[in-house]
């Protein structure tokens, strides 16, 4: 995903996402905002990335607007689940952000691949956005 794409707008961003989301082993993307870290589109299933420390069942669900402007509605988990994994991204992209600047201060962060033995996720960091593609990772 390069600046070209992500610079065309909410369009090309809903586009690439929809790509994304159909090929096999992914579980789940998450859109942040790279100047807050808030989350702005989530698809799939983040409860199967990392469960939730305290699930509440009492919790409503909340609403979410997409970029195309679909209403979305996440189960309470999710939407815990999703903000925690956000949460250790950001963490991840600033420190991992700092060690590229620490190393060389005209070079930049393009893409951070994190594999464990359950998952893989991609960290694509953009002027705009963060996307984190998360999906299986294929037998050895």
């Amino acid at each position: 995903m390069s600046d070209s794409v992500l610079g065309a707008g909410a369009d090309a961003l809903e586009e690439t996402l929809g790509r994304i989301t159909k090929k096999a082993g992914v579980k789940a993307t998450i859109v942040l905002d790279r100047a807050s870290g808030a989350i702005l589109k989530t698809s799939g299933q983040i409860t199967s990335v990392r469960k939730t420390k305290s699930l509440s069942s009492s919790l409503p669900s909340q609403t979410t607007t997409s970029f195309s402007g679909e209403v979305a509605t996440n189960a309470p988990s999710d939407d815990q689940g999703a903000e925690e994994l956000a949460a250790m991204v950001w963490t991840f992209i600033s420190t991992a952000g700092s060690l590229v600047q620490e190393l060389d201060a005209e070079d930049e962060l393009k893409l951070l691949r994190l594999r464990t033995k359950k998952q893989e996720l991609v960290i694509v960091p953009d002027a705009k956005y963060l996307l984190i593609v998360v999906h299986d990772t294929p037998p050895a």
